[in-house]
Formats: structure tokens, C-alpha cells, sequence
């Protein structure tokens, strides 16, 4: 089965990064829903390290906003959330339930740089099915890695194993502050079959 056309639009075509934002409110239940399409992001291991904060409350975004470089206050705050992207870095711990048919917990366990590498990539991966989660269900995003993550780190993530990766606005977009949409390369200079 293919996309059609106006999936293939709704998802990358057309969608862009938002700036501007309308007042209208997210859905009820449109949070959880965004997190049951993000989950079903393939994983190593299916380790599933990505952990998100969703920013909604006027004091939640006041405690996010000395954090965000100052171009990109205004957005943050106008938007109906904002989706703080974190990873676990003791994901393999959940291993025993999430990969249970081996102990994968054991390719882990003391092995920092394994542990670092699979975490970031892995929330990553994680993040961006977040924002293809959001878009297929009608919201408009706004990815952002212009904020200080130690800021972000301590004020919400105090006390855990979890680190802040970057950060998405969702809502429903307006044209305000929308540049052109900029260059993309092309196939051949950017791959090379072989």
C-alpha cells in the first residue's frame, strides 16, 4: 500500500516549520494519541529511550522560557505545547519488558559509550516519528534545538536519568513568520547508489 498524494503533502510536501500559531486548542486526548503513534517507532533493541515533557500550562512555559534563545521565545510561548524531547540513559533497564525474549539489558549495563550513543540516536529516531506522528494527525510542528539543555535538564528533568534532546511546538499553524521554503538536495548530492 502507497500513501496517496494528499498523505504524502500532509506529511512532507507541504508540511513546514511553524512559527506562528492560532489560538485554537489542541483536541482533548490529542496528547496521548500522538505518543500511541510515536511508540510504534522501531528502536534497537526496542529500547524505546525517549521520554517527553509536554509543555501546556502558562507556569510550565514560564519555567521553560529562560532556557530558549531569545529568537525563539515567542513561539514557544504562543504555541498550545511544546513537546520537550528527553532520552533515558537507563532505557536498558526496561529491557526485560520491552525485548524479552533475550537479556539485552546485558549489552548495556557498564557500557557507557553504548549506553550514550544508543539513547541519543535511538530518542532521536524517536522524536522525529513524534513529528510525523503530530503532522499525520493534523497538527503543525515546530522543531527547535535553540535552548540551553542544562537549563531544560535541571528545571525538568531533576533528579532522573533522562536528558533533554531538542524541542517541538505543536499546534495548529498560521502563515505568521513562515519563510520560504529553503533549498534541499538532490538526490545525486546527497546519495550515491553503489
Amino acid at each position: 500500500m502507497k500513501a496517496d498524494d494528499v498523505t504524502l503533502d500532509l506529511l512532507f510536501n507541504k508540511a513546514r516549520t511553524r512559527n506562528g500559531w492560532t489560538d485554537q486548542p489542541l483536541p482533548e486526548g490529542m496528547l496521548e494519541d500522538i505518543w500511541n503513534l510515536t511508540r510504534m517507532a522501531p528502536t534497537s533493541a526496542n529500547c524505546s529511550p525517549a521520554r517527553i515533557v509536554f509543555v501546556t500550562s502558562d507556569a510550565a512555559k514560564e519555567k521553560l522560557r529562560p532556557a530558549l534563545m531569545g529568537g525563539n521565545v515567542d513561539k514557544v510561548m504562543a504555541a498550545p505545547a511544546t513537546a520537550i524531547i528527553g532520552y533515558d540513559l537507563e532505557f536498558y533497564e526496561h529491557l526485560g519488558k520491552l525485548f524479552p525474549h533475550t537479556d539485552a539489558r546485558a549489552w548495556f549495563a557498564g557500557n557507557d559509550e553504548l549506553i550514550q550513543t544508543t539513547a541519543f540516536r535511538n530518542g532521536t529516531l524517536q522524536g522525529a516519528y513524534f513529528m510525523m506522528a503530530a503532522r499525520a494527525l493534523g497538527l503543525d510542528c515546530g522543531p527547535l534545538s535553540g535552548f540551553d539543555n542544562a537549563i531544560v535538564d535541571a528545571d525538568f528533568f531533576a533528579d532522573t536519568t533522562v536528558k533533554s534532546n531538542f524541542i517541538c511546538s505543536i499546534g495548529y499553524g498560521n502563515d505568521d513568520n513562515l519563510f520560504g521554503r529553503s533549498p534541499r538536495f538532490s538526490f545525486d548530492e546527497a546519495c550515491r547508489v553503489e
